[in-house]
């Protein structure tokens, strides 16, 4: 009979060092040189988010400070008594206007488009050794006074003036022609001692409705 002796015994295998003093204070600079980066990245951040918080604060008393001028220059005006009553004069002006237009456009004074366009025609019809001394405009009828060289030059002028659009239609109803000294000599009834005629005589045209000067 045959009996297996064995002999191994773990105790004498070699045994494995895994952690030696090199691996480990290998390992504990990394973890230093690692916690000191991070460190200084936090602290980085940190002063990153100082620096904005400030410019932040400045921004923001700036605004305020902008805030506070414009208050102070756009505040509410106190109300004017004096203000309220030019207003108040001014909308009742303005509505005497209006009644003045209203009343105008009516046609109830007669002539509501205005006058400018018989002193336009006046003016373009001008004879030569004529002029025009007065006018007399009352709603759609007109006076003219004036004085003329030569007693002819008065037909030809009003044959003139009729060709003007604004004159079409109307009829001169009285013409008076004279020279100075013969009206003075119709007033007095004599005439001056050495008077002499006038070198110009005077007429007065009239249409319908206006009164002769």
């Amino acid at each position: 009979m045959s009996q297996q002796i064995n002999l191994f015994n773990p105790v004498f295998l070699k045994q494995k060092k895994i952690f030696t003093a090199r691996p480990m204070a290998e390992a504990l600079g990394a973890i230093v040189v690692g916690t000191l980066l991070m460190t200084w990245y936090a602290s980085h951040h940190v002063d990153v988010l100082a620096q904005r918080a400030a410019t932040s604060k400045l921004q923001l008393a700036d605004r305020e400070r902008r805030l506070q001028q414009a208050s102070a220059q756009f505040a509410p005006r106190q109300h004017s008594a004096t203000l309220a009553a030019d207003l108040a004069q001014a909308e009742v002006e303005l509505a005497s206007l209006q009644r003045v237009a209203q009343f105008l456009q009516q046609g109830t004074l007669g002539n509501s488009a205005g006058y400018a366009e018989y002193f336009r025609a006046l003016a373009r019809q001008n004879v030569t050794g004529l002029w025009l001394t007065g006018v007399t405009i009352a709603g759609a009828e007109i006076g003219i006074q004036g004085r003329a060289l030569q007693p002819a030059l008065i037909p030809q002028y009003i044959g003139r003036l009729k060709s003007e659009h604004v004159m079409q239609g109307k009829t001169f109803a009285s013409l008076d022609i004279a020279r100075p000294d013969a009206a003075l000599e119709s007033a007095a009834g004599t005439v001056a001692l050495g008077a002499a005629a006038a070198p110009y005589v005077q007429f007065s045209l009239q249409t319908t409705g206006v009164p002769a000067k």
